[in-house]
């Protein structure tokens, strides 16, 4: 006996639904994971919640932020936040362009949101259409770590390809 029309209409539901259900999944592949890495050089935060990277520039939260990077973010942003075979994102692109702002506080400005951006976006995750393309990393990470990844990131952007 051929097929009847409500046996195509069923077959076409349940790949329908098949597709529905493959998109709700994660996006990410990993669980979010803390390094284990040594923050203990890293100095205390004057201001816990300050908007601005208390790091930059400091070769210790660089190399700190290096390791934790690694271990924590790579799977997904690429090793070393070299992103050219990765998922996600190229991390090195944020702030980028505040390096051609030549008016110093302008530039101060423009790095300082890129710093809040950065810092809101590994907190909070990346969600969009209802779909976790990052996960939330704040009661995963320090806000100190944070900070020393972001330091790291800025470093890594001189050796974009």
């Amino acid at each position: 006996m051929p097929p009847t029309p409500t046996h195509h209409a069923r077959r076409l539901a349940a790949i329908g639904l098949f597709c529905a259900s493959a998109l709700m999944a994660p996006a990410h592949a990993t669980t979010p994971r803390a390094p284990e890495v040594d923050s203990s050089a890293l100095a205390p935060l004057a201001n816990p919640e300050g908007e601005t990277n208390p790091y930059r520039n400091d070769p210790r939260a660089i190399a700190i932020g290096r390791d934790a990077f690694n271990q924590s973010c790579a799977s997904c942003h690429g090793v070393d936040a070299d992103a050219s075979r990765s998922p996600a994102p190229d991390l090195r692109r944020i702030g980028r362009i505040c390096a051609r702002v030549p008016e110093p506080d302008l530039k101060r400005r423009c790095l300082t949101d890129a710093d809040v951006y950065f810092r809101s976006t590994v907190e909070k995750g990346k969600i969009k259409l209802g779909i976790e393309h990052m996960p939330p990393w704040k009661d995963i990470l320090p806000t100190e770590l944070i900070w020393a990844i972001r330091s790291f990131v800025e470093t890594a952007q001189g050796q974009r390809r």
